[in-house]
């Protein structure tokens, strides 16, 4: 076991809300046939016309700092939500384009997909993300790589180790810029028990089997995973959707939740960006990671 990371304040764990503003963006890429059905777009829309403004709301009373995630796509579908994110004095990541799944994309599709996924956020939102959570939470093989060609500091789609870390990415030739590539990105992980998707969401014939589960059942896993991050000195990091945990009783759950977090004297509450930027001054080894042949 690697030993558990200091982290400021003399904190014994970090912990840190983050939100997927995926919007109808999460179903297009599978299937643009999608876009007929109404029901399942005003499903998907609810998040940034309704469940964000409602979140906004709940993060501001309680004083704290997230990270949205957002697709380009998104963005230029929804500016005004996405400048809304800004403007409350949170941090933007990347997602995406179109929510585009890396592992099923060659190379030149990848890459595509960030930079246009980079080019909408900065010409609607004003802001270049240094952090990037790959759609479907399905990073390929090349992602870090790519990541470190354009300047990003962290990745967060990974899920192999309770704390964040330096992943060791190939050294590139320069960025858009000229400057040299980092030889590693920092690496804030996740877990599937950690996310509200798999608590929430159900769309019939698209997603889930029809059994949604209760919030309070929803907080009793993730308080679960944040008492033991916390005993390990891990990051504890919670994926939200606004389309799903933006509905009035998900949401006061989750203000429950957060609550009980800010009050931890002993946890230190971050975006992800702040994180990251501890984990880099550090000044941590980085980590190889190796596909496995088959």
């Amino acid at each position: 076991m690697p030993p558990p990371l200091p982290w400021p304040g003399g904190a014994r764990a970090a912990a840190s809300f983050t939100f997927d503003l995926d919007a109808e963006s999460g179903l297009l890429w599978e299937s643009s046939a999608v876009a007929a059905r109404a029901s399942v777009i005003t499903h998907q829309s609810y998040g940034p016309l309704v469940g964000l403004p409602r979140l906004l709301d709940l993060l501001e009373r309680h004083r704290v700092r997230s990270t949205f995630f957002v697709p380009g796509w998104t963005a230029e579908r929804y500016p005004g939500a996405v400048r809304d994110v800004v403007a409350a004095g949170h941090e933007v990541g990347h997602h995406g384009y179109l929510h585009e799944q890396p592992s099923a994309l060659t190379a030149e599709q990848e890459a595509t997909a960030l930079d246009r996924g980079l080019e909408a956020l900065e010409a609607v939102a004003g802001v270049r993300p240094v952090g990037y959570r790959a759609p479907m939470w399905d990073a390929s093989w090349r992602t870090a790589s790519l990541l470190a060609e354009r300047g990003f500091l962290y990745d967060s789609s990974l899920m192999d180790a309770d704390t964040p870390y330096e992943l060791a990415v190939p050294a590139g030739d320069g960025d858009d810029d000229g400057q040299p590539t980092s030889s590693s990105i920092v690496e804030v992980p996740i877990h599937w028990a950690l996310d509200d998707w798999e608590r929430y969401a159900y769309l019939p014939d698209l997603v889930g089997s029809g059994l949604i589960e209760a919030p309070a059942v929803a907080r009793a896993v993730w308080e679960a995973e944040l008492d033991g991050l916390r005993d390990a000195g891990g990051c504890w990091v919670l994926t939200c959707h606004p389309f799903l945990s933006g509905r009035p009783g998900r949401a006061m759950e989750l203000g429950r939740l957060i609550e009980r977090v800010v009050g931890m004297d002993d946890v230190w509450l971050a975006p992800l960006e702040d994180v990251a930027r501890h984990v880099r001054s550090l000044g941590l080894p980085p980590r190889t990671l190796t596909p496995p042949q088959v």
